[in-house]
């Protein structure tokens, strides 16, 4: 167990504002963005165009001509990028820029529904859910109609929620779903129905909310053109009349309910500032739709219209290639990406005879500009999917190249940080079934059915602590029934506020769940590890539903994470997806598999919207890029993915010839040697005389 840790009271902080910033450091276009007067504004940002600068000066030039920043609201996509604008506007305005509202559009939904949902039905101690979670409750309602015992095949949880979901963020009909998307699942759509009614059911009961619940309730509580704008007229005045001035960064990732809450708070005062870049809208998958941007101007009528053509990333060689990939676009708002970089060769586009000599090639190619200086983290291979990097990191691995992959297993997905999660969530919401049941299935002897009946008897004892206790255990769990049963005895009613407090709750919950965890899981100390780290942040936060709000809002990705460290500063290279490197840069990008079938994919083939967004998507790998650039396609493939062993594959079709005129063509040397026989050398058997004799001849 570690040393509690002891709070450091931080000392009264105040900045001046630094002398004359006005627009400095801005061009011609960052500057009519940041000072328009007034009015919805839509700033068109092209890759590497300066958008949060523009998007950090807009709101300082909003408190220099006098809006009150408390009334001004900031929306983002991560915690990370609200923080650095808004301590980047504290450097331009003072002290007072701290009290602009910045964070994402989850996290403010979340403030508001803590202040607003009582008034509208949402009590105002709602658990959150994760993703995980919300399967969980999903398979729960699915096992509690019976839909799980069905001989036929039925969809999974995971596929239950992944419908569930698109439908509320995209407000697409789930039989239109099922039809377009799951057209094996079709002929299901009322026992979808029915699985979602009871599973909104379950929601209310336990005063559970997940993650699509907070956009869809502040929707609803705003009004905008959806449901509630009758019915709920006097509460959506009071909440949009928070804010006098909204600005949206990365508007191209939002969905239609995001576009319906920002006409609620808009709609009346139309002082709405968005920025984004329909080139790279690459999220369909997650409900984005690109028509919220392209659609902009009519949605707000008198928009102004500002696109951010000065690019400060790449050289122009390779602006002018992927300016050429984009124009290909069938819509999509016209901008001419230019540069004052001078030099700078062309990209290259590699051709390999296969995969393994397109694993050579860049593998060579990045040692040899490690020793011309260039440093491994300055350096990424990006793919449309992960398991494109398959041999490459096999490669790397054998001859001793350090990477990193982006994605795996994130830190609150490890089960048992999710294990003494769950003992949280229920000390702060009695009524959570799904920690219950993860709970109950961690005690030996208890299985599916006897957790079932456990919650059934909490649930009739009104989701009572005490009435744990009660419950007959089977006697394998009886010892660790009655440990976990004084634990709760101990803890009800607890309510962990102040310094240190949810620290030692924590420490109270290990003093059981590590035995637990000790008899359940293999790698016991690098989990005891996990678990310290988590109980020493968690004493940085002043409640328990402050703690396990901030984890479900932004889940980290790792410990690091979790304490807010800073990015690895070890020299490493990045193998990414095109998705994980959107909004990063390098020195050096390599972009493999350029071939069709693979970028794009080819489920995308068959659909003019998805092979549209494909090329959005490798729009937005060639321009990470600052320095050099290579785009590589193995001509033969010995693979059966698409339903073959071996295949004579063609270079990505959004390479089409007037973007290859911009590119350097690279044959990579072939490694196979060829013997070469002395033809004067005499027979040692004739085979075709052989051959004619099999037939007489």
């Amino acid at each position: 167990m570690t040393e509690e840790a002891k709070v450091y009271p931080l000392r009264s902080r105040e900045v001046g504002p630094r002398a004359a910033h006005g627009t400095d450091g801005l061009n011609e276009a960052q500057s009519r963005a940041a000072t328009h007067c007034g009015g919805p504004l839509l700033i068109v940002a092209g890759a590497g165009t300066g958008k949060t600068r523009t998007l950090v000066h807009r709101v300082a030039h909003l408190i220099d001509t006098g809006a009150r920043p408390e009334r001004i609201l900031l929306l983002t996509f991560t915690r990370r990028s609200a923080q650095e604008m808004l301590s980047r506007v504290e450097r331009l305005v003072g002290s007072e820029g701290r009290a602009v509202h910045g964070g994402t559009f989850h996290a403010t939904a979340h403030r508001l529904l803590r202040k607003f949902g009582p008034q509208a039905g949402i009590a105002a101690d709602f658990t959150i859910m994760d993703q995980g979670d919300a399967e969980d409750l999903m398979q729960l309602s699915r096992a509690q109609l019976g839909f799980a015992d069905k001989k036929r095949r039925f969809p999974k949880k995971e596929t239950l929620h992944r419908v569930y979901s698109r439908h509320v963020n995209t407000e697409i009909p789930v039989a239109a779903l099922l039809s377009d998307e799951y057209p094996q699942f079709a002929d299901h759509e009322e026992a979808f129905q029915k699985i979602f009614a009871d599973y909104t059911a379950r929601k209310q009961d336990r005063n559970l909310v997940d993650y699509d619940d907070l956009l869809l309730f502040w929707a609803m509580l705003v009004g905008g053109d959806g449901a509630g704008a009758n019915s709920l007229g006097a509460l959506a005045a009071k909440i949009s009349g928070l804010y006098d001035h909204v600005l949206v960064d990365e508007y191209q990732d939002t969905n239609v309910l995001q576009s319906r809450i920002l006409q609620g708070m808009a709609g009346a005062h139309r002082n709405i500032t968005v920025v984004g870049d329909d080139a790279q809208s690459i999220y369909s998958f997650r409900g984005a739709t690109i028509r919220n941007i392209l659609d902009f101007p009519q949605q707000f009528a008198g928009t102004t219209v500002v696109a951010l053509e000065e690019n400060y990333r790449s050289t122009q060689p390779m602006l002018d290639v992927t300016n050429t990939l984009i124009s290909r676009a069938e819509e999509r708002y016209t901008k001419n990406l230019h540069t004052r970089r001078t030099g700078g060769e062309k990209p290259w586009l590699v051709t390999a005879h296969d995969e393994q000599a397109q694993t050579r090639f860049v593998v060579d190619r990045i040692l040899e500009l490690h020793e011309n200086g260039t440093p491994l983290r300055e350096m990424a291979v990006l793919f449309r999917a992960g398991y494109m990097s398959a041999d490459l990191e096999i490669e790397l691995a054998a001859r001793r190249v350090p990477f990193e992959k982006w994605g795996g297993l994130k830190f609150l997905e490890a089960a048992h940080v999710k294990d003494v999660l769950s003992f949280l969530r229920i000390l702060e919401n009695p009524r959570d079934e799904v920690s219950w049941y993860r709970l109950l299935l961690l005690l030996p002897g208890i299985g599916d059915t006897t957790a079932r009946s456990a919650i059934d008897h909490l649930h009739g004892a009104a989701w009572s602590l005490a009435a744990f206790a009660s419950f007959a255990a089977p006697p394998r769990a009886r010892a660790a029934h009655g440990a976990l049963a004084v634990l709760f005895e101990a803890l009800r009613g607890s309510t962990p506020d102040g310094e240190g407090a949810l620290s030692r709750e924590i420490a109270a919950i290990r003093r059981v769940y590590d035995n637990i965890l000790r008899e359940r899981y293999d790698r016991v100390e690098p989990r005891l590890a996990d678990l310290d780290q988590l109980q020493t942040i968690a004493g940085g936060y002043p409640s328990r539903a402050a703690f396990l709000s901030a984890l479900a809002l932004e889940p980290p990705q790792s410990t690091q994470d979790l304490g807010f460290g800073s990015d690895s500063e070890d020299d490493t290279l990045v193998l990414s997806t095109a998705h994980s490197a959107k909004g990063r840069e390098w020195d050096a990008v390599f972009v493999i598999w350029a071939v069709d079938g693979y970028f794009p994919l080819a489920r995308a083939l068959g659909d003019d919207e998805q092979v549209e967004e494909e090329r959005r998507l490798l729009y937005v790998a060639m321009t990470r890029a600052r320095n050099h650039m290579a785009v590589s396609y193995p001509l033969n493939v010995y693979d059966t993915r698409r339903g073959a062993d071996y295949s004579l594959d063609q270079v990505s079709r959004f390479l089409d010839r007037g973007v290859r005129e911009g590119m350097q063509r690279i044959v990579v040397e072939s490694v196979a040697t060829t013997e070469v026989t002395d033809p004067s050398a005499a027979p040692v058997v004739d085979l075709r005389a052989q051959l004619r004799g099999r037939f007489g001849g």
